[in-house]
């Protein structure tokens, strides 16, 4: 049984470790919120971009522009979005698991899989598995501006358009509510017409644009805007689904170690009382023995 000085010591460490769960739980929970209204505030201008591509690429063809050309697939980027940091529960290790399961399911060579990692945990995995890894971008979200997926889309395009790989895929944690996050694995590159129709379904008739100065050069312009703006959404669906499953983490452990204080308390209630029984017992003992000796 644990000693009256290692159980107090026991408890000191745990009340300890719960101020700064609790103190992480309070930081989280401030940084989901300003998350969330970025999130919140990038979705009508998503909206818009989305609806305005669409009326444009229905009517001009694909070929017009490399990122909308659809090509023979050798080779296949995927961008991994994780965090650069743990306790954040299973933010990390059920993405991971996913990218993982996409790439042996539809890949199953390998090494025509080159890997963009943003966040440390995923190129922690990545480099141990021996994936090529085409970038790495860590502490993105230290400092989280747009010019970070400026930067990320550059290299990312700059590659297709080289012809290094033939398709870009991302996999991310798409943020739905503070206790709920979706894995999603979308593609990139090309740009898929899928992607570019949910947004204008509550249209009920078609409307006809003119535009200056005309819809192929607006097309040319708009693409790279929606590529900096599709990154950065993502950016921001991943950091404020991480913060709100590392606010849920902390205040688990905050509540464990609670349950863990309480549990060692009544031991130490429990050798306390053993041993002033124990003192107890051999103060009569003690006692006794001298007056029967008397």
């Amino acid at each position: 049984m644990a000693t009256l000085r290692e159980i107090r010591s026991r408890i000191s460490g745990v009340k300890k470790m719960q101020k700064i769960t609790k103190a992480m739980k309070m930081v989280a929970a401030a940084k989901l919120r300003r998350a969330q209204l970025n999130v919140i505030a990038a979705r009508p201008y998503a909206r818009k971009m989305k609806e305005l591509l669409h009326h444009l690429c229905a009517s001009v063809d694909a070929n017009i522009n490399p990122f909308l050309a659809q090509r023979d697939v050798k080779s296949v980027a995927l961008v991994v979005v994780t965090s650069d940091r743990g306790l954040c529960g299973a933010f990390n290790s059920n993405l991971l698991k996913a990218a993982l399961n996409h790439i042996q399911k539809h890949y199953p060579d390998a090494a025509m899989v080159k890997v963009f990692c943003i966040g440390r945990k995923g190129f922690d995995l990545f480099s141990k598995r021996k994936f090529t890894i085409a970038g790495k971008y860590i502490g993105v979200y230290g400092n989280l501006v747009f010019a970070q997926a400026q930067v990320i889309v550059r290299e990312i395009t700059e590659g297709y358009v080289r012809g290094e790989f033939d398709k870009v895929e991302i996999v991310y944690n798409e943020f739905k509510s503070i206790a709920q996050q979706r894995i999603v694995v979308e593609q990139f590159l090309p740009i898929p017409k899928d992607a570019l129709e949910d947004t204008t379904k509550h249209s009920t008739r078609p409307v006809d644009y003119i535009y200056e100065p005309g819809k192929i050069a607006i097309v040319n312009a708009l693409v790279p805007k929606h590529l900096n703006f599709q990154i950065w959404r993502v950016l921001l669906e991943s950091n404020a689904a991480e913060q709100g499953v590392r606010m849920a983490a902390m205040e688990n452990a905050t509540e464990n170690a609670n349950e863990m204080i309480s549990s060692l308390q009544l031991s130490y209630n429990k050798a306390r009382q053993a041993a002033i029984t124990k003192e107890l017992l051999e103060i009569v003992s003690g006692a006794e023995a001298l007056k029967n000796a008397g």
